[in-house]
This record gives structure tokens, sequence and C-alpha cells, in this order.
């Protein structure tokens, strides 16, 4: 190969990446009509269009993604070996994209933003919609740089991070019927339920510790996502099974009944995930390092408050 050539194929390579000239270019810290000029090359050289405009991005054709699937994970094993990667967040410039559920960026973006702008004003962070489903496809081909959300399974290629272990708490409105004495599974298997569903499966684990019992239950409502749960569940008669530190912001108001299922729910494992073509990267080593940090101390003080409460 010619020299040129490899240089071509870097190039070639973050553009894929980043799925934008624009960024391709800060990333690679050339202009863009430099980049224009050398996808142009490239036509020339593979005989292929390579990528054609979708709005703001790029869309890569066949022939690209053919290219990229057997050419990344060398270029990227090429640059470790010749020139390892040094991470300085204070004068960084890149762009994080991270797929997680609405839960998890109420958690974590503020304080994110808060370190951002204290230690690394060059950096952004983008939040990608989450599905269990997508953690794979959207890592192999790397449209996120990292999920956070289920990991109860090992996926070819992808390097998990536990977090924590879910757990969960019985919701309803203050007044409604079923707070008038302590819930009993029966009553709790009969009552019409809210089911927060980010893949729009209605099989969840509190279904099956209810099936072990020989009971099941009616979801009368999903939504789908974690924010749109609470406000539904206090002007209405259903009640629902939520992740205990998602109910510490609705503590103060005292607007929600709040108890232990009656139930043994199994825990749900919440991770980090990467593809291992980024594990020796140093930038995203830095944002997991981070992200861990705050998730756990914040979920650790949330929870630990929403029990108090139900204990009290």
């Amino acid at each position: 190969m010619r020299p040129h050539e490899l240089k071509l194929l870097v190039i070639f390579d973050v553009i894929m990446t980043e799925k934008s000239m624009t960024q391709a270019a800060e990333r690679l810290s050339m202009t863009q009509p430099a980049v224009s000029n050398a996808v142009a090359r490239m036509r020339i050289l593979w005989k292929d269009e390579l990528f054609v405009p979708d709005g703001r991005k790029i869309q890569p054709t066949t022939f690209a993604n053919n290219l990229w699937e057997k050419v990344r994970d060398s270029l990227n094993n090429i640059n470790q070996a010749i020139e390892p990667e040094e991470f300085e967040a204070r004068s960084a410039k890149r762009t994080f994209r991270v797929a997680l559920p609405d839960i998890a960026l109420d958690a974590l973006w503020l304080d994110m933003r808060k370190l951002f702008e204290k230690e690394a004003p060059g950096l952004n962070l983008h939040a990608v919609p989450y599905t269990i489903a997508c953690t794979k496809p959207i890592l192999d081909g790397a449209d996120v740089d990292l999920v956070i959300g289920q990991s109860n399974r090992s996926l070819e290629n992808i390097c998990s991070d536990h977090l924590f272990d879910t757990s969960y708490v019985c919701v309803m409105r203050k007044d409604h019927p079923l707070t008038k004495h302590r819930l009993t599974v029966e009553e709790f298997s009969k009552a019409e339920h809210l089911l927060v569903s980010l893949s729009g499966d209605i099989a969840s684990p509190t279904d099956q510790a209810l099936q072990q019992l020989g009971l099941t239950r009616r979801v009368a409502f999903t939504v789908n996502n974690f924010s749109s749960a609470v406000p539904i569940i206090k002007e209405s008669d259903l009640i629902a099974i939520l992740p205990t530190d998602l109910i510490y912001k609705y503590l103060a108001n005292d607007e929600l009944a709040i108890t232990h299922p009656p139930v043994d729910i199994p825990h749900t494992s919440i991770s980090m995930l990467w593809h291992k073509r980024q594990s020796a990267d140093k930038g995203l080593i830095w944002l997991r390092k981070h992200i861990k940090q705050i998730f756990i101390n914040r979920r650790t003080y949330q929870v630990e408050k929403v029990l108090n409460c139900i204990d009290s």
C-alpha cells in the first residue's frame, strides 16, 4: 500500500466513525475543504461514491461499509502501536456519543455538564436513544462510543463494566384504594398496571416473579420512557413497579404512595458497554471513570432516601 493510500484510509475511518464531514475535520485537525478533497481522491481511487448526503449527516454506501468492516480494527491497532493516544481532558476536543435510557440521562447529564465546564470545556456529550436490542449493532457500527443499559448476557466483542443492580418499588397515587392496608400479592396481580417498556415488549421481571406463584397481571398501559410513568400514575388508578432511584425526585411533593413490592422481583444488572476496539481509548476510559463515579454516588444516596421513606 502506498503512503498516501494509508493516509486516505485514516481519514476514511474518522469520517465513518463521525458520520459527518464537519466533525471528522475537527477531529483530524483539518479544514473541511481538505477533508472534501481527500474524499474526492478516495472516490477516484476506489471507484465508488462512498458517502451520500442525509440531512446534516452522511450515509456510507454499501462499498464503504464493507471496506470499513475490513480495515477499521487494523487501523486502530496500527494507531495504538505507533502513536498511543494521550488524553488531556482540559485541552481535548471531541464528541462522545452515549446510548442510554432517560432515567440514566436524568441521573447523569447535569453532573456531567458541570464536570465538562470545569475540567473539559472542549468536550461534547451527545445522548442517543437506547433499547436493549440495539446495544450490539450500534457498538459494532461505531454509532456510539458507549452504551449504558442492561447487561444480562455476554455479547461478542463487547466489553462491559458493571454499575449496579436495579431494585424496585411499587407506586400508586396517594389516595389509591390499595393504600388502605398492606398490599397483598393477590391484590397486586389483580390491579391494572403501567409498564415502562423501552422495547415495546410487555414481558418483564415482575411477570416472571408472578408466574412462579401461578399468577398473572394485566398490563393496561405501557410507556417507552421512565419520565412519563409517574405523571400518569399520579392521575389514574394504575399502579407500577419502578426503579427505586427514579422515585427520589418525587418524595418532596408527597404525591405518591410508595411500598415494597409484594413479590420478589429479580434485579436487573446495569452496566456500561463498549466495543473491544475502544478498550485502550484514553478518552473513553476517562469518560467511563467519571460516569461510574457520578452514577454510583448519586444512586446510592437516592435509593437510601427512598427506602428510608418507605420504612419510616
